[in-house]
């Protein structure tokens, strides 16, 4: 039965890559790091990542996380009782975060979160709730077992065998109708009328109510998002940007619409984003 379910969602990783803007490797004062979930579960997570300070910043850190359409767990490596969730963002959000920081954290892929754990992915959208609130098992788990001693490699396999553990007792119910309409948004790349191309036996209001279950958002919002890591997916510079212009390719008609639309998700314009 696992078996079939990974191999049914399996398009999720196969399909979507989503990018945070990473810390600069030249960076001696900030790292930021992504290990790769195992085989077992690599259809539901994306990566385990830690963002960490190397040494006392002379200011308060602002860190941006830009729109993936995925949502993370996160916690204080130094004090794992401080654990946390964050929902689908509609656009780019700043944490500060501090002089002094170690945070890891593991992303789910679009839609596996509320599979595995049954949770209303609405519920959580624009906005970072205690973790608590939300799975007070796996809350106390992560401040019972996670020591600010270990490493952030065995801290990585022991979440990974933590939500094997998981997976191995828990049936997944998911609706074919909804990764239908999820896998085609993925082909487009984000680009497609959403009221007319998801033909896959869902009404409108239908395709409304489980995108808003499952990823947070509707569908068209989030074939925006989609659209949006498409470009960084791309990994373009200010000149190929210039050159090229990918975001044709994903229904942008003119750069001032791209522009505007990148900045939501980002932050910033591509030309402060991109070398």
């Amino acid at each position: 039965m696992q078996k079939k379910e990974n191999h049914i969602l399996k398009f999720l990783r196969d399909y979507y890559k989503p990018i945070q803007p990473t810390v600069s490797i030249t960076n001696s004062e900030i790292s930021y790091r992504e290990i790769s979930p195992s085989v077992t579960i690599e259809n539901y997570v994306y990566c385990f990542w830690q963002l960490k300070t190397k040494k006392k910043l002379s200011e308060n850190y602002k860190y941006r996380v830009v729109s993936d359409g995925c949502i993370d767990i996160f916690f204080n490596h130094q004090k794992p009782i401080e654990n946390f969730i964050m929902g689908f963002c509609k656009k780019y959000t700043h944490f500060e975060i501090g002089k002094e920081f170690d945070y890891i954290g593991i992303r789910f892929l679009p839609s596996a979160f509320p599979l595995l754990f049954g949770i209303d992915a609405k519920t959580l959208s624009n906005q970072s709730l205690e973790l608590n609130e939300v799975l007070p098992n796996f809350s106390n788990w992560i401040h019972t077992t996670i020591t600010s001693s270990d490493s952030f490699e065995i801290i990585s396999k022991n979440i990974n065998n933590q939500i094997i553990s998981y997976l191995k007792n828990k049936e997944i119910n998911y609706d074919h109708r909804f990764l239908d309409a999820l896998q085609k948004i993925f082909l487009k790349n984000g680009y497609l009328d959403t009221e007319k191309e998801l033909h896959t036996g869902l009404s409108p209001r239908q395709l409304r109510r489980i995108f808003n279950f499952y990823i947070g958002t509707t569908a068209k919002s989030f074939s925006n998002v989609v659209r949006f890591q498409y470009i960084l997916n791309r990994k373009p510079s200010k000149q190929s940007l210039k050159d090229n212009k990918p975001y044709y390719d994903v229904g942008f008609f003119d750069q001032a619409h791209f522009i505007k639309s990148f900045k939501t998700f980002y932050g910033i314009t591509p030309s402060e984003a991109f070398d």
